[in-house]
């Protein structure tokens, strides 16, 4: 596995484990990574979306512009790729 790519599952890891925690286990990290499905699909409510959405920012150090579409919500690789524009890292932070 290349570096880069390395780098994005770890990323898509650690997001999956913050959508778990945002729905408090009623969405596993497993049916997250195993699916590609929407996550209101999944089971992901619209509280636990805000409660992703902190989360999110808190973990990262950014902040998720809700304001236009924001359609990076749909699913975990959307987010995951979001993110990734936004520089979030893996282990938490922005890439400098």
């Amino acid at each position: 596995m290349t570096a880069p790519a390395a780098e994005e599952a770890a990323l898509r890891s650690r997001v999956a484990a913050l959508v778990a925690h945002a729905t408090d286990g009623e969405v596993t990290e497993g049916e997250l990574l195993g699916a590609g499905a929407s996550l209101t699909a999944l089971g992901v409510t619209s509280l636990a979306l805000l409660r992703l959405i902190d989360a999110v920012e808190e973990e990262f150090g950014i902040v998720l512009d809700l304001d236009g579409p924001f359609r990076f919500l749909d699913d975990l690789d959307g987010l995951v790729g979001h993110l990734a524009e936004l520089g979030a890292a893996a282990e938490g932070g922005t890439h400098a």
